[in-house]
């Protein structure tokens, strides 16, 4: 299912990362973002015909026979909470989705800060989810087998801990059969197409599907994202509006496919006099809930990540 690079591009891609991911330290943050700002507008210019809308990727599952009780299409929302600032964050983002009545997964880094369990026993007790970000969200989590390997002990440790039953791996990096090492029910780190990302080759679907392990016998769910992350519409793009997250959701209705959002609480701005260069308003996403409220009342199964990955997991044409 997984659209597969070159060689030798998939060579340089990890030359590319590991490079950048050894200057990074050294790099100021500002200066970062610009030149990933620069960068991310050639990248538009070049891929306009494949982003934000892959017109290939509308191909359902073998035996696809549609979402739960007959809706049209699946709404899953999910959080990446890459800082102990967005976590203090968490608990904002999950008032504004309870007033309109949405539910999501947020997903936490086990040590690149304190997760506080307090934070992820409120989200649970309100119906929510929790989920792990990678482990140390350092860039390296793929780098090797031998690393992965590692890594995967320690992060099964947190899933067990936590009682978490899905993964999201920072910036995107996967190994779809490398995260067969990890005890989880699914994983959400590709999407369908996202020319931005460090590892930019998608999976060219807009559905979950299946990753068979067939040594094992065994298996997880994959949940590619479908919508532009909220970093890269108004942080690198510097967008300001909700019109090509709407205009991709639209498509998505119309043939029927998961519409997957991933935000991050650290970039929202929920206090108009807080101006920082990495923030955008939280409004945009309020103003995205309500759109899909006013528009698509009805026609949407809104699913906790851990639930679609249940209803496809047990679908006879999947097993």
């Amino acid at each position: 299912m997984s659209m597969r690079m070159h060689p030798r591009s998939m060579d340089n891609v990890a030359l590319r990362n590991r490079l950048f991911y050894q200057l990074k330290p050294f790099i100021p943050r500002r200066l970062q973002i610009w030149l990933r700002h620069q960068l991310a507008l050639r990248k538009r210019a070049a891929d306009m015909d494949a982003w934000p809308i892959l017109p290939e990727a509308d191909q359902p599952p073998v035996g696809w026979s549609g979402w739960p009780e007959q809706k049209k299409f699946a709404l899953v929302l999910m959080h990446d909470v890459e800082s102990a600032a967005g976590q203090q964050k968490c608990a904002d983002l999950m008032g504004l989705e309870q007033q309109l009545g949405f539910r999501s997964s947020f997903n936490f880094v086990p040590e690149r800060y304190q997760v506080l369990p307090e934070v992820r026993h409120i989200l649970v007790a309100n119906g929510f989810e929790v989920g792990v970000h990678g482990l140390n969200h350092d860039g390296k989590l793929f780098q090797s087998r031998q690393i992965f390997q590692e890594r995967a002990v320690k992060i099964n440790v947190y899933l067990k801990e936590w009682q978490a039953v899905g993964f999201c791996s920072p910036a995107s990096h996967h190994n779809l059969e490398w995260t067969h090492d990890l005890d989880i029910a699914y994983d959400s780190s590709t999407f369908d197409t996202d020319p931005f990302e460090p590892q930019p080759d998608g999976v060219k679907s807009i559905f979950p599907f299946w990753v068979e392990d067939t040594a094992r016998q065994t298996g997880y769910v994959e949940l590619p994202y479908t919508l532009a992350q909220d970093f890269t519409l108004f942080i690198l793009l510097k967008e300001k509006n909700i019109n090509l997250w709407q205009q991709k959701l639209a498509w998505i209705v119309e043939k029927g496919g998961m519409a997957l959002v991933i935000t991050h609480p650290d970039y929202m701005n929920f206090h108009k006099n807080e101006v920082k260069l990495e923030t955008y308003p939280a409004s945009y996403y309020s103003h995205f809930l309500n759109h899909i409220k006013t528009n698509y009342e009805g026609l949407y199964w809104q699913a906790l990540p851990k639930e679609v990955a249940s209803f496809v997991k047990n679908r006879p044409a999947v097993c």
